[in-house]
């Protein structure tokens, strides 16, 4: 059974290989589709809970063109790596519509994103909420189909977010344009 599923996954990586061969340059052509990116990411201090300071972690998004200049945008971050025990682990995943603009080489957009979060902490505290970020950056190019972005979003959990707090978050990494 293990050797019959080890060449069902060669043959299906060699096909895939052989298809981009093919498939590629013709993709290509048409331009760009859409983006993938992951990065850095920080929260403002108390962005989900009192008493967090501001969280680090990464962020993972995927981009679409639907149509010129319109797109969606899925974004998943998790934040409280590092941290302490009692710091809670954050994991958000958001959905909205993206409009991105090109001049100069430079991609800028803006985006509405709305979806949830879930956080918990090693006392067994966990929650999850409602979330949204409204937001934009600039995506910089640094060589053929990568680009730098950098990214400022306002992100709020109505349900948990402490009104007093900052609800920002900073993020920055690699684009791959495809």
């Amino acid at each position: 059974m293990l050797m019959h599923r080890r060449s069902f996954l060669e043959c299906f990586l060699a096909a895939a290989f052989v298809l981009s061969l093919i498939a590629g340059p013709q993709a290509w052509a048409l331009g760009p589709k859409g983006d993938a990116f992951f990065g850095y990411s920080r929260t403002g201090s108390d962005a989900f809970y009192p008493g967090t300071g501001g969280l680090n972690g990464w962020e993972g998004a995927l981009h679409l063109h639907l149509k010129p200049l319109l797109g969606v945008e899925g974004d998943v971050a998790h934040y409280g790596l590092g941290s302490n025990s009692v710091v809670p682990r954050t994991t958000t995943y958001l959905l909205g519509p993206r409009v991105t603009v090109g001049a100069l080489g430079m991609k800028l957009f803006a985006h509405g994103l709305i979806g949830g979060e879930h956080s918990s902490n090693s006392y067994g505290v966990s929650g999850n909420a409602f979330t949204y970020a409204f937001g934009g950056g600039v995506d910089l190019p640094l060589a053929p189909f990568f680009r730098w972005r950098f990214l400022v979003d306002g992100i709020n959990a109505p349900d948990q977010s402490p009104s007093e707090s900052t609800h920002a978050r900073f993020t920055t990494g690699l684009v791959f344009h495809f």
